[in-house]
Parts: C-alpha cells; sequence; structure tokens
C-alpha cells in the first residue's frame, strides 16, 4: 500500500520503536489521545510512546489510508502483547504544515 510520506514514517518508526524519530512526526503542539488518556505537545507524546512501546510492544500493518483535506484516517492490523492481539485500529490524523497535529486512535 503507498502511503503519504509522513504516515509512512509515522509506521516505520512505530514498528521499529523509534520513539525519538516518531515524535518528529508530529507540531509542537500536537494532541494525542488514545486509551482514555490525553498526551499534549512532543515531551508528553514520546513518554507516552515510550511507555506504550514497552507495554505492548505493537506493530501497525496498514490496511486502508484515506485524506481529505487535513485529515486523514489510517485503518490499521495492530498486533502485540495485549490481550485480543491482533485488532483493527482507527488512527484519525489531523495534519498541519506537513505534521501530525492531532491523533486519536479508535477501535
Amino acid at each position: 500500500m503507498e502511503l503519504p510520506q509522513l504516515v509512512a514514517q509515522f509506521v516505520e518508526t512505530q514498528n521499529t520503536y523509534d520513539s525519538e524519530t516518531y515524535v518528529t512526526c508530529f507540531t509542537e503542539s500536537a494532541i494525542v489521545h488514545d486509551e482514555g488518556r490525553t498526551h499534549t505537545g512532543k515531551e508528553e507524546i514520546r513518554e507516552w510512546i515510550e511507555e506504550a512501546n514497552e507495554k505492548y510492544r505493537s506493530v501497525i500493518k496498514p490496511l486502508q489510508y484515506e485524506e481529505s483535506g487535513l485529515n486523514g484516517v489510517l485503518t490499521a492490523e495492530v498486533s502485540g502483547t495485549f490481550p485480543g492481539s491482533p485488532i483493527v485500529l482507527k488512527f484519525h490524523l489531523g495534519l498541519k504544515g506537513g505534521l501530525i497535529d492531532s491523533l486519536k486512535v479508535t477501535g
């Protein structure tokens, strides 16, 4: 599947557990909503993804990507060390200036 460069980098850095490069996909003031929690700014996002990587060892397999204006939705099979793995999740991306400004993960 052909993904835009930013989305491909987002997936690749998740799948290689590269939290430092992962946060470069986001704006300085980006907001992430996942598992009922909100993480604001690159530092909180880095802490969140490091904790999630250690806890779940998640790998994203893209199934579909749609983009409309400044919004994108990545549908992906996510596998890892969590109950019910693998599952299909949607990553709702708000885009700004070539970066992710918001991310909401839904089931």
